[in-house]
């Protein structure tokens, strides 16, 4: 199954097909090269080149790609960026939840983010971090992988049992003979959320990464994840279990205690 494929597999007649190719034609540039010919487009996604080049021919017609003559290649243009604003400026939980997370990166020194589920990664709305820490990085549009790390791991334990053991089953598919040892992490991580509230990942995503993450349960039903995280050599696990992680969870309760 490649990165994009369509995990949901729909198969009512309302559906269009043609768009969600389009879609998975954009999702690509998430998954490879900011810069990407027709080739390198299906490889990622798996659709014939054929299809693939009718998608980038109309989608740069449409302003969401552009062409390289030089390098008879592609890239996201304006468009996408144009879409990407106008979600995540009017994202009412971004705007309500900023100077909670401000004020408690600056109080623990760590680098706290709100993340949204695509498929089988986490991206990021926000990330929040003090002036002084120049690491972990993480801007909107960031993405990260849903099994290995803290805020995908808080997704998952927060998401209902009949959604989890779908991302479960296209996890399994996607990572193959590395899903019985991923699998087990996974099962310790939900049963640590199911004691104390929060799940954490030791390295698993990044050696040097230490991160605690939360479910985020907003007003309409939906799920985001909210986490922090700082560099090993900052951060002890014994701290961030023992205090961080129980501190980020109260966090995410007086979030969603403004009816976000």
């Amino acid at each position: 199954m490649s990165d994009v494929e369509d995990i949901e597999n729909p198969k009512d007649r309302k559906f269009v097909e043609a768009l969600s190719r389009g879609l998975d034609v954009l999702r690509a540039f998430t998954h490879g090269s900011v810069v990407m010919g027709n080739q390198d487009i299906a490889r990622i996604t798996g659709l014939p080149k054929p299809t693939v080049s009718r998608m980038t021919y109309t989608l740069t017609k449409l302003g969401y790609l552009s062409y390289s003559q030089q390098l008879e290649k592609y890239q996201l243009d304006s468009g996408v960026l144009a879409l990407g604003y106008a979600y995540v400026s009017n994202l009412r939980v971004r705007q309500l939840a900023k100077p909670y997370m401000d004020e408690f990166s600056r109080r623990t020194n760590t680098s706290v983010g709100l993340t949204c589920r695509d498929r089988l990664s986490m991206i990021y709305i926000e990330n929040c971090r003090p002036a002084e820490v120049s690491t972990l990085r993480m801007d909107a549009g960031v993405r990260l992988p849903l099994a290995t790390t803290a805020a995908g791991r808080a997704f998952l334990a927060g998401t209902p049992d009949k959604e989890r053991e779908h991302l479960m089953a296209a996890l399994q598919a996607k990572y193959g003979d590395e899903w019985a040892t991923m699998k087990q992490s996974l099962e310790e991580s939900f049963a640590e959320f199911r004691q104390h509230g929060f799940c954490l990942s030791l390295g698993d995503w990044d050696r040097n990464v230490m991160a605690a993450g939360v479910p985020l349960h907003l007003a309409d039903g939906s799920i985001m994840a909210l986490t922090c995280g700082a560099p090993s050599f900052q951060l002890s696990e014994e701290t961030l279990r023992g205090s961080l992680a129980h501190q980020l969870e109260m966090l995410a309760r007086d979030i969603e205690s403004l009816g976000v």
